[in-house]
């Protein structure tokens, strides 16, 4: 399936049968240029049928082995027998050790397997290998054999069968009190019947690509999907009444750096058996990592509901040097917005985007909103955030107004929040746009860049919590950027509208003031600005326009060479209170 490193961009379909500086200084701020030379091949996902996908090969099953009896014979052997079993079988190391499988024998396990050169996985048959995605979407899960599913257990398990762009399986096993036990997936769990010859060409145990899992999220009666784990290291999860939108990764390595990324993949998993009737508890699982440049342990303890929480849990194992980690990476799509100027990819619909933005709260109390944009040329924000308090990529747009889209339903995509649990240090929050001319394609990617070095001997460990929901109230607890909306008058200016909202404005007297701070970076220069209250919305309403400084007689001529500027903005109130800070990056005749 092509290369293991590979640049950015991925695609996917539409659903089918989806049942620093001036005002207030944080540290810096920058959005990065890039040519359109930098772009690359397509990046997976996991949107399994809703998303078609590119390669994403990296990681392996573990290896399979049968020493003869004389291997034994010495004891440096012996010694060396044991680690490969506790580096491939951990479930078999911790009994033989007479000890309950907890987190602990996953961590061994990375740990150990990153001493170990990287092995690919092994070759899926040639006839799913050939199937197209149409043909695999025809291959249907028989429910009758979900995993849990004959007992009275709140969850349940499904299987993704392997084939198109899925080329290689996942090790599944059930942990169910002192017992570790394989999860065999066979081709009996499976109704071929839209394709009938392809059942005759595989073996009796086909193994799962992937899993999503089922709980009674919506209502009582009914186990829903609202997890998934399928492609790469990526899943994804919706909160009760939504629809799948953004993905999540387990990891991120060299995201828009010119080598190409890289994409680990979870290749074993070990599924907690859930006590029965006991959702709330959760549903935990532990996840092994690999790649050809590191290792990694995950537990994941997921609880569905008007949030779907997961609490993560991670360890990274380096097998070599690493230029740029990627932590609780997001993966999602901006085709357009209102804050998008006129142009070809627009129709009839007044927006369309899984996501409008990233938000980041830095640890000094400060909240800052960037708007997602669809740039020409392949753009990287970064931003400081040493011990970062939370980030994520935001769905602030939730009505049925604002997308008139009744197939898609955009406005009931998740947002998802991300929490360090614990100090990650020193880092910078990225947030990487991609040009995009259809929504088939995910071009927005954020994740937490640490700044320690990343080198063999060295473990990290990242814990957070993801809180799957509808964007709430309190992020941020105060005003937030409400909209964005712009125009250009002409080839050097740029008019701004931006709408303020907030649960402490309807409490402020009708008089009430607020004072705007806009700040703009070199390049262009604030021509006026205005902040008045909105007579319609209660909230404040901040318009104002900028013109662009003349550049050089190249940039004249070639204007897409042109760098982004910088802009910011913000409200203070009488009470000494500000709004979160919008942040902004717009490139002369592009954006």
């Amino acid at each position: 399936m092509g290369s293991d490193k590979l640049s950015l961009s991925c695609s996917r379909r539409r659903p089918i049968d989806q049942v620093v500086w001036p005002a207030r200084k944080v540290g810096r701020q920058a959005a990065v240029y890039c040519p359109k030379s930098a772009m690359g091949k397509q990046i997976p996902d996991a949107r399994h049928e809703e998303r078609t996908q590119t390669v994403m090969k990296s990681g392996a099953d573990p290896v399979k082995r049968i020493f003869p009896i004389n291997f034994y014979k010495s004891v440096g052997a012996l010694v060396a027998a044991t680690l490969l079993m506790s580096t491939l079988f951990p479930a078999a190391a911790a009994l033989a050790a007479g000890k309950p499988f907890t987190f602990e024998n996953v961590e061994q396990a990375a740990k150990e397997l990153a001493t170990t050169p990287f092995k690919p996985a092994p070759a899926i048959p040639e006839a799913l290998h050939k199937l197209d995605y149409d043909t695999w979407r025809k291959i249907r899960f028989r429910p009758d054999n979900a995993f849990f599913g004959k007992g009275k257990s709140p969850y349940e398990l499904q299987f993704f069968h392997p084939g198109f762009l899925y080329d290689r399986t996942v090790k599944l096993h059930v942990i169910d009190g002192d017992k570790v036990e394989p999860l065999a997936v066979t081709k009996a769990m499976f109704d071929y019947s839209q394709v009938k010859d392809l059942a005759d060409q595989l073996p009796t145990e086909i193994g799962a690509a992937g899993f999503r899992i089922h709980s009674a999220i919506n209502t009582a009666s009914y186990l829903d999907e609202f997890t998934v784990f399928l492609g790469a290291s990526y899943f994804r999860a919706v909160a009760k009444g939504q629809a799948y939108g953004l993905s999540a990764r387990g990891l991120a390595i060299n995201t828009a750096e010119p080598e190409g990324e890289e994409f680990p993949w979870f290749r074993e998993f070990w599924i907690v058996k859930p006590a029965a009737g006991k959702a709330a508890k959760g549903l935990t699982i532990y996840a092994l990592l690999d790649s050809d440049s590191l290792t990694g342990a995950y537990a994941f303890t997921i609880v569905p509901g008007r949030e779907t929480v997961m609490d993560v849990t991670s360890r990274i194992y380096p097998r070599t040097p690493i230029k740029k980690l990627g932590i609780a990476p997001l993966t999602s799509m901006f085709l357009y917005g209102e804050n998008s100027l006129p142009g070809s990819r627009m129709d009839w619909r007044p927006e369309v985007h899984d996501s409008d933005g990233l938000l980041v709260h830095f640890a000094n109390g400060e909240w800052l909103w960037r708007p997602a944009q669809n740039p020409a040329t392949l753009l990287v924000n970064s931003f400081e955030a040493d011990n970062l308090k939370g980030f994520g990529l935001l769905q602030r747009d939730t009505e049925f107004a604002d997308y008139q889209d009744t197939e898609a339903r955009y406005e009931n995509r998740p947002s998802l929040w991300i929490e360090p649990r614990g100090d990650w240090g020193p880092g910078r929050v990225e947030m990487v746009l991609i040009p995009s001319e259809q929504e088939i394609h995910d071009n927005v990617v954020a994740y937490f860049s640490p700044k320690v070095a990343v080198a063999p001997g060295t473990a990290l460990r990242f814990d957070y919590r993801m809180r799957w929901l509808k964007t709430p109230a309190d992020l941020p607890p105060g005003v937030r950027t409400a909209a964005t909306r712009s125009s250009q008058p002409d080839k050097n200016s740029r008019f701004f509208v931006v709408d303020f909202m907030g649960d402490k404005l309807p409490a402020l007297k009708p008089d009430a003031k607020a004072e705007a701070v806009v700040s703009v970076g070199p390049g262009a220069t604030l021509l006026s600005q205005q902040c008045f209250r909105n007579p319609v919305t209660g909230g404040y309403r901040l318009t104002f326009a900028i013109g662009f400084e003349g550049g050089s007689t190249l940039q004249g001529i070639l204007p897409e060479k042109r760098g982004p500027i910088e802009l910011r903005a913000f409200l203070k109130f009488d009470d000494k209170s500000v709004s979160e800070t919008w942040s902004y990056a717009v490139t002369p005749g592009k954006s």
